[in-house]
């Protein structure tokens, strides 16, 4: 599993599942059947629903790649959960950033435009693409903004499904 992205991705979604079903809640892995949702999760009775969008990294890099569907705002029972996934062989601990669509979506485009608006290392331009990056902690930038607050706010998803 180390070596292969595909193989931690989906066990990222599983771990996220699991935590979330540990808590009471029901949750599902749609095993990409769902657009922009890895997760669908709901209180016992079904009656109240979020969705869940995961995005892997392994503990210690420096950012979680989310791509360019992280500036859209999908809604109040939308969540990214950033899910670090340690790999098996080391002694580092899980983590989870659970993050509310409109936190995401605002912080990643802001992001963005700022690292536009600036010139690389060598002076030169950056080029637009697909790619958008979350700045992992500990580490900080004044171009970035602070994840840390939503380490472990599994709350955040709880208050929607009361």
């Amino acid at each position: 599993m180390a070596g292969n992205s595909i193989t931690r991705g989906n066990a990222s979604q599983f771990f996220v599942a699991g935590e979330l079903c540990r808590r009471g809640y029901s949750a599902v892995v749609t095993l990409g059947n769902t657009p922009n949702t890895d997760i669908l999760c709901s209180n016992i009775t079904g009656t109240k629903f979020v969705h869940i969008q995961v995005k892997t990294y392994v503990p210690g890099i420096r950012t979680c790649s989310v791509g360019k569907k992280a500036e859209i705002y999908y809604g109040d029972n939308f969540f990214w959960v950033l899910g670090g996934i340690p790999h098996p062989d080391t002694d580092k601990s899980f983590e989870y950033y659970i993050i509310p669509s409109l936190v995401m979506s605002e912080n990643v485009c802001n992001q963005h435009r700022a690292w536009l608006s600036v010139k690389g290392k060598k002076g030169q331009r950056h080029n637009d693409s697909n790619v958008r990056g979350v700045l992992l902690p500990p580490r900080t930038s004044h171009d970035y903004w602070d994840i840390s607050p939503y380490l472990n706010r599994w709350d955040l998803i709880e208050e929607k499904l009361i």
